[in-house]
């Protein structure tokens, strides 16, 4: 009886020391995946604030919560099962998929910039799609539904990146290596999210501090500066938010181009980075990186160019007369029950 029992406390200890490895590899490769999500991720919470300016203070906690949940939703109810059911029966469909969602970040980041140069022609663009909402609820609303659509795209992004980065893993540990990222990512860039768009209420504290010592005083004049500050670093943040998913969407549309046979123009981007590159050795990294960050927000600029007026003129119409017929289908269909 107790060498039975050694036996199995011997094979307990054998089955724990691999469960803390596969703990410890899964740890490994969330990791290396999450790293490079990286920059997706700086992507996502530059875009993120610029949904909840223009709400009073007392909303903007709640309605970041909210975007936050939409994203946890996103990422491990819909996102997850489908990268791993797609990668297992149809891997041949993520690429296409994701070059739908890169499409669509360029024509949300045109149309951002179509409102800075025309902002008339934008916002009746973007009525057109969805009406103006005259109640604060039904506008915060839309607001944050906005912002989940446009997450939606960056968190597919992210999580085709992180599959990418586990290819040969089994499928538990592929599923376990999504769920880390996508929860830890999520926590990451919305509490970033969140310390942005109070800082001006922290700034508002400190510079409230009574205290008349040295560090009293500095600690008012940060707080001060915190406020003054913040309304001009939200503007900038949302510029680079802007330009974020032209680049974003513009890189994913080209990358995916390669996988169709087309790819000279990312070709062309890389081989002129690596030439500016070798102009500055000191910081021909960066130099590179700026190049072909900069050759993919302009080809985001002209594919989301195209798209708003693909979209006013062929899809919501094709929308509209789907919608019409289907309704006038559904009568019909009534009519003759009833009869």
């Amino acid at each position: 009886m107790s060498i039975g029992l050694i036996a199995l406390l011997d094979d307990i200890a054998a089955l724990a020391k691999v469960a803390a490895a596969s703990l410890d590899d899964v740890a490994t490769q969330a990791t290396q995946a999450g790293t490079k999500a990286a920059g997706v991720v700086i992507d996502d919470t530059a875009v993120s604030p610029r949904y909840v300016t223009g709400f009073s203070a007392s909303r903007e906690l709640p309605i970041i919560g909210r975007i936050a949940l939409g994203s946890l939703r996103n990422k491990l109810l819909i996102l997850l099962p489908a990268a791993v059911g797609l990668s297992l029966v149809a891997p041949q469909a993520i690429l296409p998929l994701l070059m739908l969602g890169g499409l669509y970040l360029c024509y949300e980041g045109a149309e951002k910039l179509l409102e800075l140069v025309s902002p008339h022609t934008a916002h009746a663009h973007e009525a057109e799609f969805e009406p103006a909402e005259s109640d604060q609820a039904s506008f915060e609303d839309q607001k944050v539904a906005g912002a989940i659509r446009t997450d939606f795209i960056l968190s597919a992004e992210i999580m085709a990146i992180t599959l990418g980065s586990v290819p040969d893993a089994g499928l538990a540990t592929q599923a376990i290596v999504l769920a880390v990222v996508g929860f830890g990512i999520t926590v990451a860039v919305y509490g970033v999210v969140a310390l942005i768009v109070k800082a001006d209420d922290i700034g508002l504290h400190l510079a409230r501090v009574s205290s008349p010592s040295m560090a009293g005083s500095a600690t008012r004049a940060v707080g001060r500066g915190l406020v003054q500050g913040m309304p001009y670093f939200l503007r900038v943040l949302g510029l680079v938010g802007t330009v974020a998913m032209v680049w974003v969407g513009g890189g994913i549309v080209l990358h995916g181009l390669e996988g169709y046979g087309l790819a000279w123009p990312s070709h062309f981007l890389h081989d002129t980075g690596e030439a500016a590159a070798h102009t500055l050795p000191a910081i021909g990294p960066f130099l590179s990186w700026l190049v072909q960050a900069t050759g993919s927000g302009l080809a985001g600029i002209v594919i989301g160019g195209l798209a708003i007026p693909a979209m006013s003129y062929v899809i919501l119409p094709a929308w509209r007369m789907a919608s019409r017929l289907g309704g006038i289908r559904r009568v019909q269909g009534s009519t003759e029950t009833q009869a």
